[in-house]
């Protein structure tokens, strides 16, 4: 896990935060695609535990699960677990305020893809 961590951090740190974006604490719907590309949907929550760091929950076809998360300029990343793998997510923060993108976990080839957009 903490190798999972570290390389978050450091793909975070590459990204130049010259058009840095902000991620709202609160509820998020979620539509993505599974590594076979299956799709899924679901809802994530967002909180907030400092002016870059939060933690971020899945709800997604009754699955669950919990990750650590940082916001580095317009990217958005979180280490998870699901189920006994770790996984790692990197989105990219929108302008209008959605997150696209991109998650893999261990022991699995591929990657799925994951929009969130704030619920109203």
């Amino acid at each position: 896990m903490k190798k999972i961590i570290v390389t978050a951090a450091l793909l975070l740190a590459a990204v130049s935060s010259a058009n840095a974006q902000t991620v709202n604490a609160g509820k998020y719907t979620v539509e993505g695609t599974n590594l076979d590309g299956s799709s899924y949907s679901g809802t994530a929550e967002i909180t907030l535990a400092s002016e870059t760091t939060c933690v971020i929950e899945w709800d997604t076809a009754g699955v669950k699960s919990t990750g650590a998360c940082m916001l580095n300029g317009n990217a958005f990343a979180a280490a998870y677990v699901l189920g006994d793998a770790l996984g790692l997510v990197v989105y990219k923060v929108n302008g209008d305020g959605t997150l696209d993108g991109s998650w893999t976990i261990t022991g699995k080839d591929g990657a799925g893809t994951e929009t969130l957009t704030e619920a109203n």
